[in-house]
This record gives structure tokens, C-alpha cells and sequence, in this order.
């Protein structure tokens, strides 16, 4: 195969999705060929930056813009950042400039970026002699086990809730809700507050509540969340913008902590391992991602995986939301599962809900259905292609895959088809591949969470 002047050769293809090019592998052959180093520098809140050196052709323009472009879309969603800065190469700076301008191809980007971090979205170019420093700041969360305490887990498609005393889950429950349907924030206040009541009632008193949230969270606020993708903007800070806090006050007086979902998967990975240098995966409504590193302690990054490139295919599936192709969204999640079920020629309800699809596909596969098993095998074969792209950016000793998409054998299939493309294609890279027990993949998160 040819891509952009790079010859890439891919011996486990989706068995339902030929179409597709790893970016890891393009990545690979790309790198082959590069020889001028350039470094991206990706700055957010307190002056905290991210860098990440690499090299492009300087002969193959078209493939070095796209392989920049890539880089710092990953490095965006992954590290988060309101001013992007190419040293090395002006040329390159003046393209991404334009990407990422207010007309340009990656606006929705540059102005999530702006709402997440209250600066003006900016690009620059500096000669590689002055390329910045990185500069990192982690922090300790989680391993809180001691009294009574409240994990809640929300999803897009359920809500999850944990009753956990001295570190013990004594009640657990899932409860199916349409939090990113519904535009009255009434609605998801009253799910919430229903949820932490039956936990607490489960237990003598509560003394912590943790959350596991999609989305973005500073000091317990919600700052930008999916969840909330259809309550108007006024509605969003009246009711949403502290709708935990609000909450929590329900259940009285009690520390709370909201955390990114992805953030909690990670924990909850170190946690059962206990070990650390952990990327947690959760595959659900989207694709959650998150991070403790080598001392245990979360980055503050994003680490919004759903919105990060896995697939170079210039035909590949957009995004509705940000409108950009080839992200993790349609690849590890249950829109990867519906999506790859049209290309197995399953009919799905039309009026059903994602979640009910993901239902359907899963009830066909325990029928021993070989179209379902074609589902998940290649959404295996997508994910063995992706985590080494995934650990050149992260360098994680464990991955713990969590979320309804890996429930049931489907699960088990894509974790043996992601083992047998990294055998066979990824030989060097040395990580480990996790999946919990069955009741730990669906509702482990909101347990982690009540530790938080």
C-alpha cells in the first residue's frame, strides 16, 4: 500500500474494514525516511508544556505536513495546550498556523482548547536552537479506602454507582440513562442525586463521593462534557457547570472529587495490578482515556483518546462532533461496534439506542453468530494496530481495557486478536494487556472512583 509517497506494508488487516491504515505503521515507514529534526511543543494552564521531538522529509511536503498535523492533533487531545509552537521548520509552522486558524480545517480544535483553557487558541514557530523546555506537574489521587463512600461512574449510555465501605464494594448498580440526549439539566441532576441516594442508603453514613465523568473537570466544575452535549449554553452554567457539586450537597457535607473517566480507568488499573505506569482504556458511548504514571500519580493531561488519530485513510469514518476523520471515537467504541456491524451486513434497529445496538451485536455473538464474531475480531485488530502508536506518545507498562464494549466474549476476542497483531507486527514494543473480571469491566470504574 501506498500513502502520501510512504509504502506500508500491513499483514493483519479488519477483516471488516480493509480500507484501514494504522497510523502507527505510517508512522513507522514515515520516520524511515525522515532525517530533519523538528520538536512540537504544546503549552496549557501554569506554563506547563509538553515536547515531543521527531523528524520529517523536507522532500515529501504533502507527507510531512500530514504527519505533523497528526502529531499535534494527538498531542492536543492527549496533553492538552492552547498555543502550539513547531521549532524547526517555518514552513511547517505556517501550515499548521493555517489548520488551526478560525477557518481552518481544525477549528473545532483550536476552539475546544480555547473554552477548556480560557486563552486564545495560538501557533508559532521557533527555530530548533530555542525549542522550550517541557515542563510537567503530576499529582497524587486515589487510594482512599478507608469509611463509607460513593463511586459514581457516568456514562453516556448508564449510570454507575458503588457502595464501598473499607475499601469493599457492598452494592453495586447500573441504570441505563440518555444524559446526551436530553438538553433540560434537570433531568441529569435528578439521575445523579438518585444514584448517590441509593448508595448512601446502603451504608450507615458517607464520609467521600468520588466521580468518574466524561468530559473535562477543574476544582469539581464541569468545564466541557459530552454529556451535556445538548443543554443550552445558558442552562450549562446555571445547572451544569457545578451540577456535581450541587449533588453532593443532596447527600450532605461530604469531600467530593470529580475526576475524567479515563483518569479513573487508569486507576482502577493500577489499582487491581498494583502497579503503576498505567493507560487505562474504557470502551463505551466513546472511547475514554486515562493515565498514572510511574509513580502513581495522574498528569493532569486530557487524554481524550476519542478525539486522538488512529487511522491515516482518507476515507475513514468523521466525526459528528468535530468533524474531523480517523479518530479513536469510531474505532473503540460502541460506534465502532454499529458502524462495523452495517460493514458484517447485521441489521440494527434503527430507533434503537447506541447502547441497544451494542446489545443486539453482543446477543448475536452469544449465538455464536460469525458476523458478530467479525465485529469484534476487527475492533481487536484496530486496537493491536493503535497501542504501540499509543505508547510512542506515553510509554505505559500496562493497558487496562474497560467500558461495555469489552463485556462478554466480545471482549475476549478483541483482547486475543489485539495479543496476535502485536506478536506478529509489533514484536519490540514491551507492554502488558489487561482485562479485569466481568463485573469489574462494566462497573470497576465507579468503584476506583469511590477512592478518589
Amino acid at each position: 500500500m501506498n500513502f502520501l509517497g510512504i509504502g506500508i506494508s500491513i499483514k493483519n488487516v479488519p477483516v471488516l474494514d480493509e480500507q484501514f491504515i494504522p497510523m502507527s505503521l505510517f508512522q513507522k515507514e514515515f520516520l524511515k525516511k525522515a532525517k530533519k529534526p523538528v520538536s512540537v511543543c504544546v503549552e496549557r494552564n501554569d506554563g506547563l508544556r509538553a515536547v515531543y521531538d521527531t523528524f520529517i522529509t523536507r522532500e515529501n511536503v504533502l507527507a510531512d505536513r500530514f504527519y505533523i498535523e497528526r502529531t499535534v492533533k494527538f498531542l492536543l487531545w492527549v496533553k492538552g495546550g492552547y498555543k502550539v509552537t513547531i521549532c524547526g521548520d517555518d514552513g511547517i509552522a505556517a501550515y499548521i498556523a493555517e489548520v488551526y486558524s478560525e477557518t481552518g480545517k481544525r477549528a473545532f480544535d483550536s476552539r475546544f482548547m480555547t473554552k477548556v483553557y480560557g486563552r486564545g487558541f495560538e501557533a508559532a514557530s521557533l527555530p530548533l536552537s530555542e525549542k522550550p523546555a517541557q515542563m510537567e506537574q503530576a499529582k497524587a489521587v486515589g487510594g482512599h479506602v478507608s469509611g463509607c463512600r460513593i463511586g459514581f461512574d457516568a456514562g453516556g449510555s448508564d449510570r454507575k454507582v458503588s457502595a464501598v465501605i473499607d475499601g469493599e464494594a457492598v452494592y453495586s448498580e447500573e441504570v441505563v440513562w440518555h444524559p446526551k440526549t436530553t438538553a433540560d439539566p434537570d433531568y441529569h441532576f435528578g439521575e445523579i442525586v438518585s444514584a448517590f441516594k441509593t448508595a448512601a442508603a446502603k451504608m450507615p453514613r458517607v464520609d467521600a463521593i468520588g466521580v468518574s465523568s466524561a468530559g473535562i473537570y477543574i476544582d469539581n466544575q464541569t468545564m466541557v462534557a459530552s454529556l451535556f452535549l445538548k443543554v443550552p449554553p445558558q442552562d450549562f452554567d446555571k445547572k451544569v457547570r457545578d451540577i456535581y457539586i450541587r449533588a453532593a450537597k443532596e447527600i450532605g457535607d461530604v469531600p467530593l472529587s470529580v475526576i475524567n473517566d479515563g483518569d479513573v480507568t487508569a486507576l482502577a488499573g493500577a489499582m487491581e495490578l498494583s502497579d503503576n505506569n498505567v493507560l487505562g482504556i474504557a470502551m463505551g458511548t466513546s472511547e475514554a482515556g486515562g493515565f498514572v504514571d510511574k509513580n502513581g500519580n495522574i498528569t493532569g493531561w486530557l487524554n481524550e483518546l476519542a478525539f486522538a488519530p488512529v487511522d491515516a485513510c482518507e476515507n475513514a469514518m468523521a466525526d459528528e462532533w468535530s468533524g474531523d476523520i480517523g479518530c479513536g471515537v469510531k474505532y473503540f467504541s460502541q460506534d465502532a461496534v454499529i458502524k462495523l456491524a452495517a460493514n458484517a451486513g447485521i441489521e440494527l434497529e434503527s430507533g434503537a439506542t447506541p447502547g441497544e445496538k451494542l446489545n443486539a451485536v453482543q446477543a448475536l455473538l452469544e449465538k455464536d453468530d460469525s458476523r458478530a464474531a467479525d465485529v469484534f475480531r476487527s475492533l481487536g485488530c484496530y486496537l493491536g494496530h493503535t497501542l504501540p502508536y499509543y505508547w510512542d506518545f506515553y510509554g505505559f507498562k500496562h493497558v487496562l481495557l474497560l467500558g461495555r464494549v469489552m463485556s462478554g466474549e466480545g471482549g475476549n476476542i478483541i483482547v486475543r486478536t489485539a495479543k496476535q497483531v502485536l506478536g506478529e507486527e509489533y514484536a519490540g514494543y514491551d507492554f502488558n494487556v489487561h482485562v479485569p473480571d466481568e463485573k469489574n469491566r462494566r462497573v470497576g470504574q465507579s468503584v476506583a472512583a469511590a477512592s478518589l
